[in-house]
């Protein structure tokens, strides 16, 4: 009897595993059929043509990276809270802010507001190194879990003062700015290599800003504005 017992138990178990990940692949191809539409209809009809931008978005499950209470929202055409204030950007912003900065795969790109981890791991599939800053302690960790949970390990992430940047570990190929300072930061102008791409909002909380692409040439930026934008403010230490 117990032997029966054992064997029927087994195979309810076995029953149950086999529907969790069943359920678990469905899941998957769910947010995976979201994400192929969300990247016809909201990235590649709005312009965005590097293959390796689109391969990029195509790959990254962004549903991970929002609250779980977003997750269903995850690929609608909006930016999404994260929690501490902060928020994820929409993912056409994060399409064009990658593909503006004309990225290669050997460069090595630094990243000022890590947020949920999100654009982060989009460099990460493009190029060779990314290194992060992020000011709010709790959303870095978070985002260093998630991060490696996935696998990235050309990530860097720091918790600490953006605007200073990470100059032991500049030059940089690229610099890529997720919140708005009212001034572009020196520091970072400084750290960004002869000819290489910075991608930064500019401009006050509250208020459209604009966002710009600048080259580096000499000390100077060389600076186009894109298109106007509204971005949490770039928060500094005290």
């Amino acid at each position: 009897m117990n032997r029966i017992l054992c064997s029927l138990l087994v195979g309810l178990l076995s029953l149950i595993m086999g529907g969790v990940l069943f359920c678990s692949a469905q899941e998957r191809d769910h947010f995976a059929r979201l994400r192929e539409a969300m990247v016809a209809s909201q990235i590649v009809d709005r312009g965005i043509t590097d293959p390796a931008v689109l391969k990029a978005i195509r790959k990254v499950p962004r549903h991970l990276f929002v609250p779980e209470r977003y997750r269903s929202a995850a690929y609608r055409d909006h930016p999404l809270p994260i929690g501490s204030g902060q928020t994820i950007s929409q993912p056409y912003i994060v399409a064009f802010m990658t593909e503006a900065l004309s990225l290669k795969s050997g460069d090595r790109v630094l990243e000022i507001g890590t947020g949920s981890g999100y654009q982060a791991a989009v460099l990460a599939e493009i190029v060779q190194e990314v290194y992060s800053i992020e000011i709010v302690e709790i959303l870095g960790k978070r985002a260093k879990g998630t991060l490696s949970r996935l696998g990235y390990a050309n990530i860097h992430i720091r918790i600490g003062d953006g605007y200073r940047g990470w100059p032991e570990k500049a030059p940089f190929d690229a610099i890529i700015v997720t919140c708005a300072p009212t001034q572009i930061p020196r520091p970072l102008i400084e750290q960004l290599a002869e000819g290489a791409r910075m991608v930064i909002p500019v401009g006050r909380k509250g208020a459209v800003q604009r966002l710009v692409v600048g080259v580096k040439t000499g000390t100077a930026l060389q600076m186009e504005q894109a298109m106007p934008v509204r971005f949490v403010p770039m928060v500094r230490e005290r």
